[in-house]
């Protein structure tokens, strides 16, 4: 149901740009650039990458990779704002964050409502939160106990769009509220 989300920890987000001038003359000119900082630094290292072409008066580049950005696209393209946006986002929460701006399409507002107003915590499965939930609020018979059937209860609180998890480790399931 949720989305599993698997990652290096030490994956930092970094850009791949690439010289234009030098790629369209058959050179591999370029340099992996850390993505998270300002979006003028990325410009600036940038600019340095195209000021040692071997291709003279290079100007034009474009992003040809990427690492640690999960599962968002950066495009060839791609804002040097919203590369340093979502960079940042990821840099400051980890593997969570990177799972959470997949979930989200990419978009970092979203992402962070989510993570502000709407999480839940982590759990060993979505079912262990809804047993918890249940138990705190409501008085459970003990002759009842073994009578609920707390996966089914948790699967149709995520297909209903109650909650979404997103599972960063194997018995690490992060639990959020729907819309």
């Amino acid at each position: 149901m949720g989305v599993t989300f698997t990652t290096s920890q030490t994956e930092k987000p970094r850009i791949y740009v690439a010289c234009l001038a030098a790629y369209n003359n058959g050179i591999l000119h370029g340099a992996w650039i850390d993505a998270a900082q300002e979006a003028w630094t990325l410009y600036d290292a940038i600019s340095d990458m195209l000021s040692a072409s071997p291709v003279a008066g290079a100007e034009e580049w474009a992003i040809h990779d990427e690492e640690g950005f999960s599962g968002v696209r950066i495009a060839e393209y791609e804002g040097l704002d919203r590369v340093a946006e979502l960079a940042a986002f990821i840099a400051e929460h980890g593997e969570l964050g990177a799972a959470l701006l997949e979930h989200c399409d990419g978009d970092v507002e979203e992402a962070r409502e989510a993570l502000e107003d709407r999480y839940m915590g982590n759990h060993a499965s979505l079912a262990d939160y809804v047993q918890d939930v249940t138990e705190e609020g409501t008085p459970i018979p003990s002759s009842l106990r073994y009578y609920i059937d707390w996966h089914s209860m948790a699967r149709d609180a995520e297909l209903s769009g109650d909650l979404f998890t997103l599972q960063t480790a194997f018995d690490v399931v992060h639990v959020f509220a729907g819309r």
